[in-house]
């Protein structure tokens, strides 16, 4: 059986042989901590897939009050990180952080309920 050190650079090979034959640039170390984020049961999407959702033109746009930096919060959100992982890819405050997501929340107009996860509908209203 193999163990999780022994998987972790089984990965870093083949993502090292991934990125060669994709021929896109990527940090492995972000790479991995994806692998990891879904192995426990998170999500992650690719960046370049968020940047290009993001790009789209919509009528109506439901984002178009967000600020830059509250996009930037709603991509890693959508990418399934963390308030942590934002935390540390944006080197941002835990209270900084939250307030972003609090901010997006509301401007999306997604009030707390018992049987919605916020997040969640962020993330939809995002890849609309």
């Amino acid at each position: 059986m193999a163990t999780g050190a022994s998987v972790c650079d089984d990965l870093y090979v083949k993502a090292s042989v991934l990125i060669v034959d994709d021929h896109r640039v990527m940090e492995i170390e972000e790479f991995l901590e994806a692998v990891r984020r879904v192995g426990r049961g998170g999500t992650a999407i690719d960046p370049e897939v968020i940047s290009q959702l993001f790009g789209r033109r919509r009528s109506e746009d439901p984002l178009g009050d967000l600020t830059p930096r509250e996009r930037e919060v709603l991509a890693l959100m959508a990418e399934g990180r963390s308030n942590r992982g934002i935390r540390e890819k944006l080197v941002l405050s835990p209270k900084t952080v939250e307030s972003h997501v609090n901010r997006i929340f509301s401007k999306l107009h997604l009030a707390g309920a018992p049987d919605d996860h916020r997040r969640v509908l962020a993330v939809l209203a995002f890849l609309r």
